[in-house]
């Protein structure tokens, strides 16, 4: 054989060079052996009922995740594993015409069984199982008919354990691309049957569906949880989700611009509104959330039907939620509540109560309003008021004074007092 000479420079530079991987040629014992393969198949395909009751039988014994199959349709599961026996002992005899059905075949038992929920362990045990009983019937033919040819099926072993190799990777990758579809079909289902509950657009005659898939008692007491984090991109991803408290239950569904959780709220009776309250109470002074961001909770409702109702009171709560951020719980912001719940009435009580300050200079203006405010807060406390403010109570009183003044309302009267407190907060929540 002539010897190569390469530069050294170019054997420095250049790509290894690819050793070409010799052609596999069978020995004579190699040839002898497929001989007695074939022919031991051939017996086994023609005996292939009772081959495929056998293997039915064992799966039925030693495989409990094919018991509930074979007992809820025995038929079934019999023409499945004679159908995969057929083309699987074909392959062995005629390996180009039958390879493709015999692996359509495993990837449709893959995707039937995920489908089923049968575990995956259980159908490669199954498939296993087929090979071993198909490896011992070959044996044991040859063993009958031409003991002294035994020998030769040595030379194939490999190959046949190969081959039942091959179809549990068939099947294997079936069964998880089957599991991954589902997965995403119910996830979707979920999504669409949340979407609608918070739409207020779900059946009636759906709920019963709704509540088994979600995991919610239809007759259950909801509140909702509406997020809006002004840290989210224009392109829908978000920030991790908001933490909600240990042990609170939620089913979380992302809109356009808002985030919206399911709350349970346990059994819808009579003896439990005042835990329900106290729930969202306790959750309202438990959450914390990231600076910027904004958390509405609506009030309690009853029924998984009312669940659209409550996603309504839980926007009303967070168009109350001040701009720079912060919870409100709706029971305790229910004056606020009716202001946003209609702008235009909102607006034009605050023009008509506070307008007569537009006539004095910013800064002056921002004074009066930030008195009021001070006072409302502190339960129209003036020594309260004037300690959050840094001023004597007298101040408070006479900044008071000439806001009653100008305006010509009574902060004494009730009447008054209500106009002036909603005003305030419609100021505050529609014009920043």
């Amino acid at each position: 054989m002539p010897q190569v000479v390469r530069s050294r420079v170019r054997a420095l530079h250049a790509p290894p060079p690819v050793v070409p991987v010799p052609h596999r040629f069978r020995s004579l014992a190699d040839r002898e052996a497929v001989a007695v393969l074939h022919r031991a198949a051939r017996v086994l395909v023609a005996a292939l009922p009772e081959l495929t009751d056998r293997l039915v039988e064992a799966l039925r014994e030693q495989e409990p995740a094919y018991r509930a199959a074979i007992e809820a349709d025995p038929a079934e599961i019999w023409q499945e594993v004679h159908h995969s026996l057929r083309h699987n002992v074909g392959s062995l005899i005629q390996p180009r015409e039958f390879r493709d059905a015999a692996h359509r075949t495993s990837r449709r038992i893959g995707e039937v069984r995920a489908e089923q929920g049968l575990p995956l362990d259980a159908v490669l045990h199954a498939f296993r199982m087929g090979g071993a009983m198909v490896w011992q019937d070959l044996v044991d033919e040859t063993a009958r008919r031409h003991p002294e040819d035994i020998r030769l099926l040595v030379h194939v072993a490999a190959d046949v354990w190969n081959f039942v190799d091959e179809h549990c990777g068939v099947v294997a990758d079936a069964y998880r691309r089957a599991e991954r579809r589902l997965a995403w079909r119910r996830e979707n289902r979920h999504r669409l049957m949340t979407a609608a509950l918070l739409d207020g657009t779900a059946q009636i005659a759906d709920l019963p569906d709704t509540a088994a898939a979600l995991g919610l008692p239809e007759d259950g007491r909801y509140a909702v949880l509406a997020v809006s984090d002004a840290r989210r991109s224009p392109h829908g991803t978000t920030h991790p989700p908001l933490e909600l408290p240990a042990g609170t239950d939620a089913l979380w569904h992302a809109g356009p611009e808002t985030e919206f959780a399911i709350l349970p709220l346990g059994r819808g009776d009579g003896a439990e509104h005042g835990d329900a309250a106290g729930t969202l109470t306790g959750l309202a002074a438990a959450l914390r959330v990231p600076p910027g961001a904004r958390a509405g909770i609506g009030a309690a409702v009853e029924g998984l039907a009312a669940v659209g109702d409550a996603r309504r009171l839980a926007e009303t709560a967070l168009r109350a939620c001040p701009a720079d951020g912060g919870v409100v719980l709706l029971d305790e912001h229910l004056p606020a509540a009716l202001v946003v719940s209609s702008p235009g009435l909102g607006a034009a009580l605050a023009d008509r109560v506070l307008g007569p300050l537009e006539r004095l200079d910013a800064a002056d203006r921002d004074v009066l309003i930030e008195t009021l405010t001070a006072w409302f807060d502190a339960d129209g406390s003036a020594p309260r008021a004037g300690a959050r403010l840094y001023c004597h109570r007298n101040t408070v009183l006479n900044r008071l004074r000439r806001f009653e003044q100008l305006t010509g309302r009574c902060l004494t009267r009730p009447s008054d007092a209500v106009e002036v407190s909603l005003a305030l907060a419609a100021r505050r929540l529609l014009t920043g």
